[in-house]
């Protein structure tokens, strides 16, 4: 009776299975990044008129609801928390949709097609269910947030995706 050693109790990891890991990773990457820039943006838009933290406040107020004994700060991380997790999992699916695109170049348009969408999309949904907080937020302000941070995470994706082609 022989013993064996080195045997592997785990199965390997599949080629597919670490692809699709490293595209979440990335994907996660890239919103991290996307909502960093956004969030830089709103900072110094807030810091030049002299309200630090105003537009997270706002925005956690209108999300969560006025609760009592919050205070601005804790408003402004509520919100930076939601923003960053909504952020990360935009970037996982665009990462994810990237992915796709390698291999067919037919999606890359789909792709551009569902962002104009996407980005024109959430400022009039933001004009028909918050109308207060973009009467105190300018919707130019959060127009040109979310394209940078679009634009930002576009560099990211483009240096990971140097081949990427897309057809139209």
């Amino acid at each position: 009776m022989t013993a064996q050693t080195g045997t592997a109790t785990h199965p390997a990891i599949t080629p597919h299975a670490e692809e699709v890991s490293r595209t979440y990773e990335e994907g996660i990457v890239a919103g991290l990044i996307g909502a960093a820039v956004i969030a830089g943006w709103f900072f110094l838009l807030d810091a030049i008129h002299g309200r630090p933290l105003y537009t997270p406040t706002v925005l956690g107020t209108a999300l969560f609801g006025s609760a009592r004994e919050s205070n601005p700060f804790e408003m402004a991380i509520m919100f930076t928390f939601v923003h960053v997790l909504v952020f990360a999992m935009l970037g996982g699916l665009a990462a994810r949709l990237l992915a796709l695109a390698e291999r067919d170049a037919n999606y890359g348009f789909g792709i551009l097609l569902l962002f104009v969408v996407f980005e024109f999309g959430f400022v009039i949904a933001g004009m028909f269910f918050a109308e207060d907080v973009l009467a105190s937020l300018s919707w130019p302000a959060i127009l040109v947030g979310n394209l940078l941070a679009a634009a930002a995470m576009a560099v990211y994706f483009r240096r990971h995706h140097p081949n990427l082609l897309i057809n139209p």
